[in-house]
């Protein structure tokens, strides 16, 4: 692995098709994520609480249905991207992700118009087959845009731009709100798509075809040397089992902080716009360390960092709240930012490590699946279950401390799970070596 960014070779040769592609991927997969994080994951329970009047409980069920749909859907337009060798035909993958694209901007427009459960449903369906198709599509865009070597860097910016964003602005996390945001940023990324798809523009129509060729070179991830990582090897089932925990804790914890004033007001919505701005910047710079260790380590030493991380987190969250309740004098009227700084910090490493290692653990005849199988399982599914097991929490009136401390518990289970492995796996190793020599 070459340490230096591939990036400013092209730029000083002048290879501009090839930096362009650069800042395609970044543009959509930025956009893309923070379409996710916010207008889903939050817009999404506000539009069915709030707007429909729908209970906490329905409302994790239906977003369960969502994220089960999505991932049956994304399974499906993975396999099949593969199998007809669409993974490898950059024009067929970006009229793909513009008829997706076109499909959330409507959906986008309509929601806050809902006010009936049926409708809500139908919005659900709708949206799942969307954002099925769309995952393995975006991901595997990274084949043909974006060179080994530089995936971690780019993942970090990616990272970066979206957490600041969404940190930064808007105040008001509300279906309201996300639409009107979205909807005007989402207009001129429809026209731009629909311009480039059309094949009418002589020198877009250059471009891509440049850039078409480029999964020849850019293909083969960096896990898959000197042998491709195979959909049913535990070299791949490994990181899947790890990012789905890494998704469940980070969501089961989250969702409870975000429901307590006392905690989300001194953070994530806390009405200084210096305290976002704060946590903004950490989301960036965490982002940035994170694309730093993912180039210059393997990935099991970014994992054992986010889980540690987490289990920091929830250690000083849990003991914040033990002080509140024994020595009300001293809590002060709230957690101290360190808290949610350091969670940011966690959430942008564990973030960067998810969009740089599924086209890793890929070739281009494996992405479409392997992107499938990663983002549906191990971010969807491990999400939502993890939202239905808090509201589930919630529900029965379990504690806000004894909640963050099954978080915690969690955490760091599997931090020690990753190190028992890992020592395992060296042990194996050296005996092996022993029984050769």
């Amino acid at each position: 692995m070459q340490p230096h960014v591939r990036l400013l070779e092209y730029v000083r040769r002048g290879e501009w098709a090839t930096v362009v592609g650069y800042v395609l991927f970044v543009v959509l997969m930025a956009a893309g994520y923070y379409y996710n994080i916010t207008f889903v994951q939050l817009g999404l329970i506000d539009l069915g609480v709030r707007l429909v009047g729908m209970t906490r409980a329905q409302v994790s069920m239906w977003m369960a249905g969502l994220a089960l749909l999505t991932f049956v859907t994304a399974i499906v337009a993975g396999v099949t991207m593969d199998r007809r060798d669409w993974s490898t035909d950059l024009p067929m993958k970006l009229r793909l992700l513009f008829a997706v694209v076109v499909v959330q901007f409507v959906l986008t427009v309509v929601a806050p118009h809902i006010r009936s459960v049926p409708a809500f449903g139908a919005w659900i369906v709708v949206g799942s087959l969307s954002l099925g198709v769309g995952f393995p599509v975006s991901f595997s865009l990274a084949i043909d845009l974006i060179p080994v070597p530089d995936r971690g860097h780019v993942a970090a910016v990616i990272t970066a731009v979206t957490y600041f964003a969404a940190n930064a602005y808007p105040l008001d996390w509300s279906i309201d709100v996300f639409s009107q945001l979205l909807t005007a940023a989402m207009l001129p990324g429809v026209v731009v798509l629909g311009v480039l798809v059309s094949e009418r523009v002589g020198v877009l129509n250059d471009l891509l075809d440049q850039l078409a060729d480029q999964h020849e070179q850019f293909g083969t991830g960096r896990f898959c040397h000197p042998n491709p990582v195979g959909t049913r090897t535990l070299a791949f089932w490994s990181p899947v089992v790890l990012m789905f925990g890494v998704f469940f804790v980070d969501s089961l914890g989250f969702l409870r902080i975000i429901e307590t004033p006392a905690l989300v007001l001194s953070s994530w919505q806390s009405p200084e716009l210096s305290t976002r701005l704060a946590i903004a910047v950490v989301h960036a710079v965490g982002a940035l360390m994170a694309g730093v260790l993912y180039v210059n380590f393997d990935r099991n030493g970014l994992f054992l960092w986010v889980f540690a991380l987490f289990s920091l987190t929830y250690v000083l969250y849990t003991t914040d709240l033990r002080v509140a309740t024994l020595f009300p004098g001293l809590a002060g009227g709230g957690t101290s930012i360190l808290n949610p700084l350091l969670y940011s910090l966690t959430v942008s490493f564990y973030t960067t490590l998810n969009f740089a290692l599924w086209p890793d653990l890929s070739t281009a005849e494996t992405i479409g699946t392997h992107s499938a199988i990663g983002i549906g399982m191990a971010g969807w599914l491990a999400t939502f279950l993890s939202t239905a097991v808090s509201l589930y929490l919630d529900a029965t009136e379990v504690g806000l401390l004894s909640h963050l401390n099954l978080v915690n518990a969690l955490a760091l289970l599997l931090f020690v799970g990753l190190v028992v492995g890992l020592y395992g796996k060296q042990v194996l190793r050296y005996a092996r070596e022993g029984q050769a020599g």
